[in-house]
């Protein structure tokens, strides 16, 4: 009996269920799993590539011809330098780099090999062109010294060595020559401006010695230096004028402007300026004495007119005398103008005098002051030049003493060793080879992973598809030949059987808001995926829990279904859909209690129009009031449009995909046509999965399973497997 509730409603119910997105970050993971997986599967293949081409290099080694190397080295000997010498300099930052490039160079290649067209009697050895054999070159600094190793690298031992020897010798011999010629050109260049010098230098001189001899250069300082002290004396005598003029301008405006009364002031400064010790005047005094007699007599008039009137006897003397002190006032004023001026003309003409003189001075001074310049720049042009001789006669015996002084720094510290035999171009070769060979290898595996989207683990199908893995069924092997035998009660293939019962539960306890399916439909994108093995073990394990179980064969064209289960083909589906009401009569059963199943029948020349009409609605209807669960097994969807008809019809599809054969981009295309049709997908069934891989760790532990080995249960085991040996019931759908 069901010990399950069956849906309440017999219609089915249709929801799209969509995939969950895929993580990114799980992406490289997945990649590297998948690209090791690849490589060890596809190991021979680098395998290949590396012996190829390890024999290619193998055969370029034994044809190249062999290589000899002689070594030398050359060091930086210490010299004896001469204080304030001249000498060569080098860039020691390009010290290496110019060694090198001078040993490789023609020229020096030249001068070898003709020197050593002399010395070797059997000549030099040629290529098969004619040329001389060449000799290749390496220069190398040894670490933390001033030794050069020079390395040569010939076809022939004997020509290596000589060869070394006379290219260091002939280095070591062209510097010395390029050494002499550079102190010889300098040498001649310096030698002509001494000479040039020279001659610059007697000129000068003789300029000085003539000008020296009309002009006495201590008698014209001596005369400059007095011409300037009495020039600088008729100066501040003209000064002295300049101010005295000055000041009788400012007394003939005070008279002008202040009457006769400014006179007096200006008459007393002039004298104090002119005659400080001399007594004054007697204009000045007189007008002194009369300034003040007015006053006195203005002062007495201002007090007695405070109390007489104007013509009291008393005030009209005191106008009297005021009048007549006022006209004596104007006489002094009068011979004071007389004497301003006077004293002005007086000054003019001795101020002209003192310009005329100071003129004269001047242009002596200026004539004595030219004559000491010219002979200060006879002397520093003779001095300059003297200096400029002596450094460039200095410079040409330094020149003169370098030149006859080995100044070489370069010395043979070790003249060229006995070649040997080198391989490091045949190593170089094979390891080319390997790396070369391991690199196309790889990237043949690595093309093939990137062209080969079949799923190979669950974690891929869970990155592809999001986690909508609802089964995941191992890869069993097995000893007899064609598919694997169907369930059977208490199953010895402990791991297989409980496989199914996990996706049995997520069937049964299945519980988005749909409810639990009823009618599931079970289909894949292409055939060989096991698809029918799946339905019928399904539907034998649920019929093992207890439910009432209906598995249809659906698939009309290659349904193989009643020779797996030993039953008959007609009548089937076909049939029955032409009488709906023969239902009891046309389902076949086995020996397996609750498990019924329906042959596809006589389909010859039926295709899925048949899914379309009413029968197969009414068909559905009772199939669902008789049975708690009924499996379709339909053909795959790209193989025909039968999976896409039943899809919609159906409470749910579990889709099959197959590791190491499903393609992803067909599987999406199949979901996707399904999910077009608004079928419910239920999730997906991982097929043939690799048991042995670390990552599948489901139902490994045999020890939970020992307890079948009783007695009771051993002859039962033993049983079964005869029963599955003479009936071979399999399925591959």
């Amino acid at each position: 009996m069901n010990n399950l509730p069956v849906p309440a409603s017999p219609e089915p119910r249709y929801e799209y269920v969509d995939v969950p997105e895929v993580s990114s970050a799980t992406a490289p993971n997945l990649e590297i799993r998948k690209l090791l997986g690849f490589l060890l599967k596809f190991w021979w293949v680098p395998l290949i590539s590396v012996t190829l081409f390890l024999a290619g290099a193998i055969g370029y080694v034994l044809k190249c011809t062999p290589t000899y190397v002689s070594q030398a080295s050359l060091w930086e000997t210490e010299k004896f330098r001469l204080q304030e010498g001249a000498q060569f300099s080098e860039d020691p930052q390009n010290h290496i780099g110019n060694l090198t490039e001078s040993l490789k160079s023609g020229k020096l290649a030249r001068l070898t090999l003709e020197n050593l067209q002399n010395l070797m009697t059997n000549g030099i050895p040629r290529d098969k062109d004619g040329t001389p054999l060449k000799v290749k070159l390496a220069v190398a600094l040894a670490p933390k010294s001033s030794v050069f190793i020079v390395t040569a690298k010939a076809s022939d031992p004997t020509y290596a060595q000589t060869y070394l020897d006379g290219l260091i010798n002939q280095f070591i011999k062209f510097n010395q020559d390029i050494r002499k010629v550079v102190s010889g050109d300098t040498l001649a260049s310096i030698s002509e401006q001494v000479l040039r010098m020279e001659r610059d230098l007697k000129t000068d001189q003789d300029a000085l010695t003539t000008f020296e001899k009309s002009n006495n250069l201590a008698i014209l300082q001596e005369e400059g230096t007095v011409a300037g002290g009495y020039l600088e004396k008729l100066q501040t005598q003209l000064s002295d004028y300049h101010l005295e003029s000055q000041l009788l301008e400012a007394a003939a405006l005070e008279k002008g402007l202040n009457g006769d009364g400014a006179t007096n002031f200006a008459g007393s400064l002039l004298d104090s300026l002119r005659e400080q010790n001399a007594a004054p005047s007697a204009v000045t005094t007189g007008m002194q004495s009369a300034y003040q007699q007015v006053g006195l007599l203005k002062i007495q008039r201002e007090r007695l007119g405070k109390y007489m009137r104007p013509e009291h006897p008393k005030m009209v003397k005191l106008n009297e005398e005021i009048e007549a002190a006022q006209k004596l006032l104007e006489l002094y004023g009068t011979q004071s103008r007389q004497q301003l001026a006077t004293t002005r003309e007086a000054l003019k003409m001795k101020s002209d005098s003192v310009q005329d003189s100071i003129k004269e001075w001047r242009a002596k001074v200026l004539e004595a002051n030219a004559l000491i310049a010219e002979a200060d720049h006879l002397k520093l042009n003779v001095n300059r030049t003297q200096s400029l001789y002596d450094r460039l006669v200095s410079l040409l015996q330094n020149v003169d003493i370098g030149r006859n002084i080995d100044q070489n720094t370069l010395a043979i510290m070790e003249p060229a060793t006995p070649a040997e035999r080198s391989y490091s171009h045949e190593l170089i070769a094979v390891a080319l080879a390997l790396v070369g060979g391991l690199a196309i290898g790889l990237g043949i595996v690595l093309l093939i992973a990137l062209r080969d989207d079949r799923f190979t683990s669950l974690s891929e199908v869970n990155a592809a598809l999001g986690n909508s893995v609802v089964g995941l069924l191992p890869e069993m092997a097995s000893k007899r030949e064609g598919p694997l035998l169907l369930l059977e009660p208490n199953d010895s293939r402990y791991m297989y059987a409980e496989s199914y019962r996990s996706l049995r539960s997520a069937l049964l306890y299945f519980t988005p808001g749909s409810g639990r399916p009823q009618v599931v439909l079970i289909t894949s994108a292409i055939p060989s995926e096991g698809k029918s093995t799946i339905a019928a073990n399904l539907a034998r394990i649920l019929a093992l829990g207890g439910s009432r179980v209906l598995l249809v064969d659906a698939d009309l064209r290659k349904g193989r279904q009643h020779e797996s289960l030993g039953l008959k083909c007609e009548p089937g589906l076909v049939e029955l859909l032409h009488q709906p009401d023969h239902l009891d009569q046309i389902v076949q059963r086995d020996s397996m209690e609750n498990f019924a199943f329906l042959s596809h029948g006589n389909a010859a020349g039926h295709t899925s129009d048949l899914f379309l009409g009413g029968a197969f609605d009414e068909v559905l209807a009772r199939m669902r009031r008789q049975f708690d669960y009924v499996l379709l097994d339909s053909c795959p969807v790209f193989a025909a449009d039968d999976a896409g008809t039943l899809a919609p019809k159906v409470d749910g599809t579990l889709f099959v995909v197959r590791s190491n054969y499903s393609s992803a981009r067909q599987v999406r295309e199949s979901l996707e046509l399904l999910r077009q049709r608004h079928s419910r997908i239920l999730g997906v069934v991982f097929n043939r999965a690799d048991a042995t891989a670390r990552s599948y760790d489901y139902y490994k532990y045999a020890a939970y399973h020992e307890s079948d080995g009783g007695p009771r249960n051993g002859a039962a085991k033993l049983g079964r497997e005869k029963q599955k040996a003479e009936s071979g019931k399999t399925v591959e759908g």
